[in-house]
């Protein structure tokens, strides 16, 4: 039986990557090291800021201590914000089933973003209440595939809902990324994927795949556990 969602941030609830891209490149392009959205699709979606600019910096063939990381990581975020504040839409029905979710089913959100970034748009979509507990980028020390996240997000609401019965394998992940899936399933959980970021042939390890959310709902998700 479902006993509770874990919903991504970025590529579910809102499509923010092309704002992430233009964020990165705003401080990359000048040190040289900039990269096409092509690349950022094939190479960096799913990454958290920290590992994007690893990333970068190792395919540039350039050494990057710890201070200039947290240096680059606070004004990426200080870019992205002044990005976000012109407003962001959510996908499609992503926000009408969380709210028909919220209250009866245990909900948690794990996103490799950070909750500078998270939180405004949360306030922005009226969701940021809908939640019973939020796994980002500074609560681990791996971003997904690795399952830190989710493992830790499963802890966490075992730990807020004492009572349920709640375990990795009746929760259910809803993710739109290779990588994201890989952090879920890799922590038991199934996954239903979305093909807002890749299409349906590159999310093949989750358990099911659609479209689109618009028209889910908890009947139609606890159906993925029968």
């Amino acid at each position: 039986m479902l006993a509770a969602v874990i919903f991504d941030f970025d590529g579910i609830i809102v499509d923010t990557e092309p704002l992430h891209y233009k964020a990165f490149q705003q401080l990359l392009v000048p040190l040289g090291l900039g990269y096409s959205w092509e690349e950022y699709l094939r190479r960096y979606i799913g990454f958290d800021d920290r590992d994007a600019f690893r990333e970068a910096f190792r395919e540039g063939g350039r050494p990057l201590g710890d201070g200039e990381l947290m240096r680059l990581i606070s004004e990426k975020a200080d870019a992205f914000q002044h990005i976000i504040g012109a407003g962001v839409e959510p996908y499609p029905g992503v926000v009408e089933l969380i709210r028909s979710l919220q209250g009866g089913l245990p909900l948690a959100l794990c996103s490799g973003a950070l909750p500078s970034d998270i939180n405004p748009i949360l306030t922005q979509l009226g969701i940021a209440d809908a939640f019973d507990t939020v796994v980002t980028a500074i609560d681990v020390t791996a971003s997904k595939p690795d399952p830190a996240s989710y493992l830790l997000a499963v802890g966490r609401l075992q730990s807020v809902f004492p009572g349920r019965e709640i375990a990795h394998v009746n929760c259910l992940a809803i993710e739109d990324t290779p990588a994201g899936i890989a952090s879920a399933t890799g922590a038991g959980l199934k996954v239903l994927a979305v093909t807002n970021s890749y299409p349906e042939e590159k999310l093949g390890s989750a358990f099911r795949v659609v479209d689109s959310l618009v028209g889910v709902d908890y009947l139609s998700l606890s159906r993925l556990f029968d």
